[in-house]
């Protein structure tokens, strides 16, 4: 196994505010509290711990245990759940969709990410516990972004028969059409101990649970248990209760939107594209049949498309009685998840991050303080042969994130026998017009654009004749070019990054338990470059 490294600016897939926030500009320090430096971590422990009601702990542990009635406990999660009532132990946190068997590769990446923060931040601070948690998120609605995943460039979509799809919470839904997308799934793997493995992970989290809540936790706790992930499910009227203060400023005073508008108003001013837009009031009603937003209008309060209404004291009383059914949305959740945790770090992917930032004027309006931001770790996974092609293709491993026609371009004229390149010929034709220039100046101003046009027609004809020789050069080393494609193809499906697109049954498969025990021991969440792994090198 070999693991290199190259910095995330030289991918050309993350956002100029990203790239930003690693290289600590500025101007973007206003809109976060601390930056991920493990010596940053010692004033947000306590500040977190005079800042945070420590009785919620309790409620923390009894909420979990219900939750993981049935679930194998390995001795890391039991540890781990004892340890929440202590008030020297802090979560580190990552949160997720419910995507179908994970969705894409980076659902690894976030958990390792958050585990093996907390080994470090264990080893910096000993004094203090580290509990890795990943916060599902089963009160997202939309079903069409969770409900496939790909293997071998193949689609596995699941066509759910619950009437409720993308109308109420996805947590909610009942597992129901999962044995069709299995039976496709166990074909498209063949035979083997872990596509056996894959298989029954499958089958024993859709087919043996009644919903995608319970069928998440079960296989994120195969696959992270031991090393003492604890998966929170915070739809829980337990959890809720100790956010109905502020979902009450929300309904009555609408905080959050009044809060951000000047951070957005900035952001923008910087040149920041926004990654989320505020609504007036920024919850959602929620039950089993629907999650809809809440909306004032003319002192009344409304549930978007529906006959639900109430005055603001029904209201009011209907947030008393049923905290549960108040859900907060992009804006609100991460406000909601720093009030019932002892977080110290969110570890998320640039679009996470990039609405975090709007946010932390809000967090101030509520006096919860805001947690240190990190961006999750990133990888590209590759055979040992694939190395070897790229070695022998000449193809540095920067070379290999650049647009597919700029990379071929480049090897192209790299490798051509003959020079593509008509600089010299531009130099020399732009100093002949010079001259031409000289005796213009000494006529008629009209022979002064005519010499200036003919230079431009000549050096545009110049480009075209480089682009033909070019597009010449890409016939005759066909074969070159087809290698280098299909290679990026392979590393880079459908353009983008692996990580985005695979899921990680695809590596699994092929190398089994290795793949998590590498991911566990090279990524290193404190360590801003982008991991390229090598599996099979010696």
């Amino acid at each position: 196994m070999l693991s290199e490294t190259i910095p995330y600016s030289q991918t050309n897939y993350f956002s100029q505010l990203i790239l930003d926030y690693l290289d600590q500009q500025q101007d973007l320090k206003k809109f976060y509290h601390r930056f991920p430096d493990i010596s940053e971590f010692e004033p947000q422990l306590e500040e977190k711990s005079a800042n945070y009601d420590h009785e919620i702990r309790k409620t923390l542990q009894e909420v979990l245990r219900k939750q993981y009635e049935g679930l194998e406990h390995t001795d890391s999660f039991r540890e781990n759940l004892q340890l929440l009532g202590d008030k020297k132990t802090f979560t580190i946190t990552t949160g997720h969709q419910l995507n179908l068997f994970t969705g894409p590769l980076y659902f690894l990446y976030k958990i390792i990410s958050t585990i093996n923060l907390c080994k470090e931040l264990k080893v910096a601070y000993p004094e203090y516990n580290f509990v890795p948690v990943y916060w599902m998120a089963t009160e997202d609605h939309d079903f069409e972004e969770i409900n496939y995943f790909n293997l071998h460039g193949k689609k596995f979509k699941w066509n759910n028969a619950d009437e409720r799809a993308g109308k109420t919470a996805v947590g909610y839904l009942k597992i129901s059409g999962l044995d069709e997308v299995f039976e496709l799934f166990s074909a498209e793997l063949g035979g083997g101990e872990n596509a056996e493995y894959l298989k029954k992970l499958f089958s024993d989290g859709y087919l043996k649970h009644e919903n995608l809540t319970d069928a998440t936790r079960f296989i994120a706790n195969q696959l992270f248990g031991k090393e003492g992930l604890v998966i929170l499910d915070a739809e829980d009227s337990r959890l809720k209760t100790y956010f109905q203060a502020y979902a009450k400023t929300e309904l009555l005073e609408q905080t959050s939107s009044k809060a951000t508008a000047g951070t957005l108003e900035e952001l923008e001013k910087l040149g920041y594209a926004l990654q989320v837009n505020p609504r007036e009031i920024n919850l959602f009603y929620l039950t089993e049949e629907l999650r809809e937003r809440i909306i004032l209008r003319d002192d009344r309060y409304y549930v978007h498309e529906t006959e639900i209404n109430w005055s603001r004291e029904e209201l009011l009383e209907e947030l008393e009685d049923h905290p549960e059914r108040f859900s907060p949305n992009v804006v609100m959740r991460p406000l909601y998840q720093e009030v019932i945790l002892p977080n110290l770090c969110y570890i998320g992917g640039g679009g996470e991050l990039a609405y975090w930032f709007e946010l932390k004027k809000y967090f101030e309006a509520e006096k919860i303080t805001f947690p240190i931001l990190l961006l999750r770790n990133s990888a590209l996974l590759q055979s040992r042969k694939q190395n070897d092609k790229r070695k022998k293709l000449h193809i540095e491993l920067k070379e290999l994130f650049l647009k597919q026609h700029e990379l071929i371009n480049r090897k192209v004229r790299e490798i051509s026998n003959i020079d593509i390149n008509f600089d010299p010929q531009k130099e020399h034709l732009v100093a002949q017009f010079e001259e031409l220039y000289n005796l213009a100046e000494q006529t008629d101003p009209t022979f002064l654009s005519a010499v200036k046009a003919q230079e431009v027609k000549q050096l545009k004809g110049l480009d075209n004749l480089e682009k033909r020789l070019l597009k010449a050069q890409k016939r005759k080393l066909k074969d070159e070019v087809e290698r280098i494609s299909k290679l990026q193809n392979e590393l880079f499906p459908n353009r983008s990054l692996q990580e985005r697109q695979v899921n990680f049954s695809e590596y699994y498969d092929e190398y089994g338990p290795v793949l998590i025990d590498t991911l566990l021991q090279e990524l290193k969440p404190l360590d801003f470059n982008f991991k390229i792994i090598t599996f099979g090198e010696e």
